[in-house]
């Protein structure tokens, strides 16, 4: 698909064709649409159109240098009216939290509901140290992104070489600290490693500027305020989360109006979306209207 400015879209699509509600999915960094792939089936059985678009500069989405997080709303719109499809629920995981508030806030005639899984917190706010219980690899990784592109690029010319052929097998070792147990065990013996490391694989097939351009978005104003969000939200976290520590689902939950938290103990960044993942569906469509 295309966007309002020109710029070719890689969508992934699936559920019912010919449903009027859309499940739009937002993923996390390193990773694309593809990765949503396994909602294929939930999305189908509740009639829902399965919408997830990889942000622009990942797999076969084009580059928008210095996008924010608000300019996904545009991107949304433009896949929604392309398929005629007005309504809609959003999720996003990870960096793809974000991205769903950004909708929620956005789109609020459109958007019915959205779902935070692991989500990450705003940077700069003075009540979020969005390092504290942080693994190391990724407080590394934020301190030079917050540097700016070319120091952030010169780090991943070196850091992230092994994300562009990393084997499923190898995803576990590669995250390193990043990784409670739970989040080993979600990933070797319930399938989440040949799925996230396909989707980064993908993601990064033609360069490395959707992973440079999120890690710099999530260091500066994310273009609305989640205290603006007027639709219902759910925030899900974990709290022996290493990737997007527990603060920063403690801080959507304050800070968004009339948030419903699930906070979730016993369960870290991964783990939470294959163990939870029919609860977050069922919470979602109990915003849908009754059918008549």
């Amino acid at each position: 698909m295309t966007s309002r400015d020109g710029r070719n879209l890689d969508v992934l699509l699936g559920g019912n064709p010919n449903a009027s509600m859309a499940l739009v999915c937002h993923h996390g960094t390193p990773s694309d649409a593809s990765i949503w792939t396994g909602w294929n089936e939930d999305a189908l059985e509740h009639n829902l159109r399965l919408v997830a678009i990889s942000r622009p500069g990942y797999a076969h989405s084009q580059r928008k240098k210095g996008r924010s997080v608000s300019c996904v709303v545009a991107d949304v719109e433009d896949v929604l009216d392309e398929l005629g499809i007005d309504r809609f629920l959003t999720v996003g995981w990870s960096g793809g939290g974000p991205h769903a508030l950004a909708c929620a806030e956005g789109l609020p005639t459109r958007c019915i509901a959205a779902s935070v899984l692991a989500g990450v917190g705003p940077h700069g706010e003075p009540d979020l140290d969005p390092m504290s219980d942080m693994g190391p690899e990724n407080i590394e990784h934020k301190k030079i992104a917050i540097q700016g592109e070319e120091p952030l690029r010169e780090w991943a010319r070196i850091n992230a070489a092994a994300w562009f052929t990393i084997a499923d097998d190898e995803l576990t070792d590669a995250l390193g600290g990043l990784i409670p147990e739970i989040d080993a065990v979600a990933l070797n013996e319930h399938g989440m490693a040949a799925v996230w490391a396909s989707s980064i694989r993908r993601s990064l097939q033609n360069g490395i500027d959707g992973y440079i351009d999120d890690s710099l978005v999530f260091c500066k104003y994310w273009g609305f305020r989640p205290d603006d969000i007027k639709v219902p939200v759910t925030v899900w976290q974990g709290d022996l989360d290493l990737m997007v520590p527990f603060t920063h689902g403690q801080w959507l939950i304050k800070h968004i109006p009339q948030a419903k938290s699930q906070l979730e103990l016993g369960h870290g960044h991964i783990s939470l979306i294959v163990d939870k993942k029919q609860d977050i569906i069922k919470d979602l469509l109990a915003h849908l209207p009754a059918s008549k």
